[in-house]
Formats: structure tokens, C-alpha cells, sequence
């Protein structure tokens, strides 16, 4: 029979064993509602670099993300317009290692995709789809923002080879090549001009007989006698080599006539827009008629006190890594100067 000290032994360690399971497994038997400083939504160049600072300003920042970790960077081949690196670095491998940094310095990592947020009331509260709630006095969003794409099977089989909706990410590696674009919009207008510095051969393919884009914009590119408008068509297939992966051409197809032909080139940059991925914050946070967050001028301050937006989610004039960068070091500095008040 156990001795009076024995049973308090065993009572004392069944009580701990109790309080390390009930710690670990709380959050599924009864719905963890964690609290923090700050949580950082969106794992892009914006979201990690806000972690890194809050981080580093001791706010033990969360950084939840969903599915695409490390955003649209994680989906893009070669870099060369990162600051920082001589040679050609990898847009994923520069998402490993500033998700990296921000562990390192103390960033809680989260693999949770948030279905809704609270913005009515502080502290504000996410809920993801583990049933898990995040509850913060600050919110930064970095949700960012995705290309729309043609929907074409061989598109998305040569993204990254040939195939591209960022001009100013790519474009040098079309030095004395012909590519296309495919818009009618200031952005493929833009984007069509900004290729004539490298390519050859500019063609503008749009589905309809005139530009939407502003009148300035399309005296300059008829004046350019690099670019070729292919009025009225429409972009059914990508042409390619399958070992290694590279744009040949493009199956195109006139939408009055239904001619359907091809055309060679060796790039295709698709320009029709972007969408903000701003469903979780709509109707709580004010927005262009585009969908983008609207912060104040020079800030990322937006409308509701103690939530700030950065990165692509609230910038659809440059676009850049390195922008989204500076914009998710400007949220970190403004929350933690909102935290101090």
C-alpha cells in the first residue's frame, strides 16, 4: 500500500501531466482565443518584413498565413531587382529566408487561413479555419494581391517560362526578342512601352476594336514604332517547348471573324488587371472602387484605429517586392507608435 508522501507524489504528477495536456490541448477541446500585440496577416514580402520589425520592437508579433506562403513571389522564377543580390536569386528561395529572419527574431509562424475578422470593436478578433480565434490591439494586413490570367491551361504550364504579368519584373530577359501583351488598359499600354526597351517586337493583342486606356497613353504607344496592335483578338493557347520550358508562339483567335492563326514570339505578358485580396476586410475598411485599401498619404494607416495595410493589398501603382517591403517596415513602426500611445 502507498505511503501518504508516496500518493502526494503521484497526485502532484498526475496534476502536472493534467496541466501540460490541458495547455497542449485546450485549443481543440474547447476553442483557443490566443491574445497578442500585433498579428500580421499574409506571408508576402510586406507581411514578413512587418513581423521582422514588429519583432525586433518586442511586440511577439503572429504572422498567420494561408495556402500560398510567401504570396506571389512564390510563384516568380528569377529575381534581379531585389536590392541586396548580384546574381539571380529565386522568388521563393527569398521567401524562405525572410520567413526565416522573421522566426529568427522571434516571429510566431501560423499556418492558418483567416476566414473572418472583426474590425468593429478593439481588441480586434481573427477566426481561421482551424476554429482557432487571434485576438490583437493591432492588425496589419498583407493580404496582397494576384494578376488575373487568361485561365488557359498552357498558360499557367509556362508561368514563370515565358509566360508573365509583371513587365517590370521580367522584361530584361527578353532582350532583342519579340513578346506580346495581351490588355487593352493603362497597365498594357504601359506595360507594352516599358517592353520596347528590351524586345525587338512589342504586339498588343486586344479583344476589341479601341483601348480603354487613357488618350495620352495611346498617342504614345502609336507613336512607337516598335509595338503592333492585334485589334479584335483573343489569346486561345501558348505555344511552347516542353524540355526545356520555353514560349515559341500563340494560338490567337479574331473574335469577328473567328480566324484562328499563329504567331511567333518568345514572351507573352498578361496585362488585364489585378485583384486586391481584400473579401476578409470589405465593408469594414474603406476601399477604391478597385477593391485596393485606402491608407492616408504616405502611411499605412487606414481607417480604423490600430489596423494598418501594406503591401499590394493597398498599392496598385508599383507592385514590387521591395515596395511591399518598405510599406510592411512603415505598418511595424506605425503600430508600434499606435501601441505606445
Amino acid at each position: 500500500m502507498a505511503t501518504r508522501e508516496e500518493l502526494d507524489i503521484t497526485w502532484g504528477e498526475r496534476i502536472k501531466q493534467f496541466e501540460n495536456f490541458y495547455s497542449t490541448h485546450h485549443s481543440v477541446i474547447f476553442g483557443r482565443n490566443e491574445f497578442y500585440d500585433i498579428i500580421v496577416i499574409g506571408s508576402g514580402p510586406a507581411g514578413y518584413t512587418a513581423a521582422v520589425y514588429a519583432a525586433r520592437a518586442m511586440l511577439k508579433p503572429i504572422l498567420v498565413y494561408g495556402i500560398e506562403q510567401g504570396g506571389q513571389m512564390s510563384t516568380t522564377t528569377d529575381v534581379e531587382n531585389y536590392p541586396g543580390f548580384a546574381d539571380v536569386i529565386q522568388g521563393p528561395w527569398l521567401m524562405e529566408q525572410m520567413r526565416d529572419q522573421a522566426k529568427a527574431v522571434g516571429t510566431e509562424l501560423i499556418e492558418d487561413h483567416v476566414s473572418s475578422l472583426n474590425l468593429k470593436s478593439s481588441p480586434f478578433e481573427a477566426v481561421g479555419d482551424s476554429g482557432q480565434k487571434y485576438t490583437a490591439d493591432t492588425i496589419i494586413i498583407s493580404t496582397g494581391a494576384q494578376a488575373r490570367w487568361l485561365n488557359l491551361k498552357s498558360e499557367q504550364e509556362f508561368r514563370g517560362f515565358g509566360v508573365s504579368a509583371c513587365a517590370t519584373c521580367d522584361g530584361f530577359f527578353f532582350k532583342d526578342k519579340e513578346v506580346a501583351v495581351v490588355g487593352g488598359g493603362n497597365a498594357a499600354v504601359e506595360e507594352a512601352m516599358f517592353l520596347t526597351k528590351f524586345a525587338t517586337k512589342v504586339k498588343l493583342i486586344h479583344r476589341r476594336d479601341q483601348l480603354r486606356a487613357e488618350k495620352l497613353l495611346q498617342k504614345k504607344l502609336m507613336d512607337n514604332k516598335k509595338i503592333e496592335i492585334i485589334w479584335d483578338t483573343v489569346v486561345e493557347d501558348v505555344l511552347g517547348d516542353k524540355e526545356p520550358k520555353n514560349v515559341k508562339g500563340l494560338k490567337i483567335k479574331n473574335v469577328k471573324t473567328n480566324k484562328v492563326s499563329e504567331i511567333k514570339i518568345d514572351g507573352l505578358f498578361i496585362a488585364i488587371g489585378h485583384d486586391p485580396a481584400t473579401s476578409l476586410v470589405k465593408g469594414q475598411l474603406d476601399m477604391d472602387k478597385e477593391g485596393y485599401v485606402i491608407t492616408k498619404p504616405d502611411s499605412t494607416i487606414t481607417n480604423i484605429p490600430g489596423v494598418f495595410a501594406a503591401g499590394d493589398v493597398k498599392d496598385k501603382i508599383f507592385r514590387q517586392a521591395v515596395t511591399a517591403a518598405g510599406m510592411g517596415c512603415m505598418a511595424a513602426l506605425e503600430a508600434e507608435k499606435f501601441l505606445s500611445h
